[in-house]
């Protein structure tokens, strides 16, 4: 007998009331970030695309695949939750180790610019680029830290009253991370003043 999906009434804000606050204020501070890079933008171009030409364009492609692929695992999870299916937690397991990739590669990246001498000291550009980049990370580690105790919890203690909206929260904290990467990628790498 299959379980009936339990779907969300119209007008339905999924998760928790206090985490939408709290996203809408870190989308907050990521929008000053990437308004301070407009305005580098504008008033250096030549130091804005100097410093992009710098950057590993692969490495973000990588990011962004990864993160997209974290933010599909974690909507099926969430589904899965709703259908009472064992498989939740090997989706919320995927979804970090999409993080994980991320972290690994963003590691990567650091190290071989600041073995080149790049720094947030550098230039206007890589002062930018480390804080808006370094912000997102660690809001990709924090992902990644509650995913793997979500799921954790999830497998011991099973489904609850409490597990739609818990899980939920989890996937609203990682598609925010995700929506600001996909902001931050082709801003950083790609567009020419």
């Amino acid at each position: 007998m299959q379980q009936q999906i339990q779907q969300p009434e119209t007008g339905y804000l999924p998760g928790d009331m206090a985490l939408w606050y709290f996203l809408c204020a870190e989308l907050g501070v990521f929008a000053l970030l990437i308004a301070g890079s407009a305005l580098v933008r504008i008033s250096h171009p030549d130091l804005f695309q100097s410093g992009m030409a710098v950057l590993h364009p692969l490495a973000g492609v990588i990011n962004t695949l990864a993160l997209i692929s974290g933010s599909y695992c974690v909507a099926r999870a969430v589904i899965c939750v709703r259908h009472q299916s064992p498989l939740a937690y090997r989706f919320f397991i995927a979804t970090a180790l999409t993080g994980m990739i991320y972290i690994s590669v963003k590691l990567w990246e650091y190290q071989s610019l600041l073995s080149d001498g790049y720094s947030l000291h550098y230039d206007a550009f890589f002062t930018f680029y480390f804080l808006a980049t370094f912000f997102h990370f660690m809001h990709v580690v924090a992902g990644v830290v509650i995913v793997l105790i979500y799921a954790r919890a999830l497998k011991k203690n099973g489904r609850n009253e409490n597990s739609i909206s818990h899980s939920e929260s989890v996937a609203a904290y990682w598609h925010m991370v995700d929506l600001v990467w996909i902001v931050l990628f082709p801003a950083l790498y790609f567009m020419r003043g």
